[in-house]
């Protein structure tokens, strides 16, 4: 990684596009620490500090923590661009725009700005409305109707011009930087947290505490991040290549021999989606019973409140909150499944190697290929999903048990690790591409 890097600042283009990216993520932490007007952040951040936000805390880079001009992040584009590809399946035209080439690409984006707009006006107004009420919006009390319709249309533009400006970075790293943009900002925004949480388990494990148990301390969590790293690196990297052999063609009066190929399947197929969305489904229902207050933790739905919050799981003075983990490993498999059967079609996959003559040895072509793709998936898909819940586990295990509050988890380790890499791989075939010179060339 550290040798690409090196090359990459050598090259005069791609050490302009490093420049450019490093410009943009110094706006994205700008703004996440610039406060919006008229917020009380004192008692803002006393609110959020609590450990049911640590992972929106994360996501966002500590700007919902601030209620900064970045507090809603880039979440609001993430969620669109995941119903466009759900809505994708349901709705036919959209398909069709899918498949449409570049000009399809252009108006599937246009779509997805639009509603990430949408998304975003939603959210910030449920946000200033929930907080206002609860006295968290100076003044907002006492106003009259007249000025809290303003002051809440100035924090509900602020929010939303701020989202839609991380879009905006997002996009034009992706097409002037180094690629990758979406991801780079939320990769940055959970990087930033980062020291805090370290800071965190210096001052719980190691300050104060003897040489031996401080440099046990040190040694366990050490073990415990560069597992997870590994672990992450490897289900990151980690896929069966499927072989294909096409058939040998005649045009005119040549003949071509079949060429050999493969079809790669990641191990982890769905990526990081499964987590997020388990997670951001499990931690919903506390932000709106926050956005609520006063909410009676002692009462069945309080106990169901504090047992979707994984900060809650393997404590050891309540064991009976680990129970949300169970829901949480089946929310995991089901978006494995779902989200892999909406991205990657064994049906069409079979036609289309059929079509061009292709053949996996051993298998007859269509449907026989289109069911052994199909069964291999499966497993592949239970394997990866397995591999992702052990990482996504393995810290809020150790921050249950020995009561480590830190906002960072196998979640964020997953994204970080994941977009590293892929940030590196993408750096690495820009240079591939600079120096490849062709046939014609001396």
């Amino acid at each position: 990684m550290f040798k690409t890097l090196i090359n990459a600042f050598k090259v005069k283009d791609i050490r302009r596009k490093l420049f450019f990216t490093f410009l943009m993520l110094i706006v994205v932490r700008v703004g996440s620490i610039l406060p919006i007007p008229g917020v009380n952040t004192d008692y803002f951040s006393t609110m959020l500090s609590n450990d049911n936000f640590s992972f929106m805390n994360a996501v966002t880079g500590g700007s919902l923590l601030n209620f900064s001009v970045f507090a809603l992040s880039i979440t609001p584009y993430i969620t669109s661009s995941i119903i466009m590809q759900l809505l994708g399946i349901a709705i036919p035209k959209l398909e069709e725009l899918q498949k449409d080439g570049e000009e399809g690409r252009k108006k599937i984006t246009a779509i997805t700005r639009y509603l990430t707009i949408i998304l975003a006006l939603v959210e910030s107004i449920s946000m200033v409305i929930g907080f206002g009420n609860q006295g968290l919006i100076i003044g907002y009390a006492s106003m009259d109707t007249l000025h809290k319709v303003m002051a809440g249309a100035i924090m509900v533009t602020t929010l939303t011009a701020g989202s839609a400006l991380l879009m905006w970075i997002g996009e034009r790293i992706t097409e002037r930087g180094v690629g990758n943009g979406i991801s780079i900002v939320l990769l940055i925004n959970i990087v930033s947290r980062v020291p805090d949480d370290f800071a965190t388990l210096f001052e719980s494990f190691i300050k104060g505490q003897s040489v031996l148990k401080a440099s046990a301390a040190i040694v366990i969590i050490a073990v415990v991040i560069v597992g997870v790293v590994i672990l992450t690196v490897l289900l990151c990297d980690g896929e069966r290549r499927i072989p294909v052999q096409y058939s040998n063609k005649i045009q005119g009066r040549k003949s071509y021999s079949g060429n050999s190929s493969h079809i790669p399947l990641k191990v982890n197929t769905a990526g990081v989606i499964p987590v997020i969305f388990a997670q951001s489904l499990m931690t919903f229902p506390v932000m709106i019973a926050s956005l609520i207050g006063n909410v009676d933790y002692s009462t069945v739905g309080g106990k169901i409140l504090l047992g979707l919050s994984s900060n809650n799981w393997f404590n050891r003075s309540n064991m009976i909150y680990t129970v949300g983990v169970i829901l949480y490993i089946a929310l995991n498999i089901f978006f494995a499944y779902f989200y892999t059967s909406i991205t990657f079609n064994p049906t069409e996959v079979a036609n289309n190697m059929k079509k061009s003559g292709g053949f996996i040895p051993g298998i007859r072509p269509g449907k026989p290929t289109s069911d052994y793709l199909t069964n291999l998936l499966n497993k592949i898909i239970f394997i990866g999903v397995i591999g992702l819940i052990i990482v996504a586990i393995i810290p809020i295990i150790f921050s249950g048990l020995f009561n480590a509050n830190v906002s960072f988890g196998g979640t964020s380790l997953i994204i970080i690790v994941g977009v590293v890499i892929e940030t590196i791989r993408q750096i690495e075939s820009q240079m591939v591409v600079r120096d490849y010179k062709g046939f014609l060339s001396e």
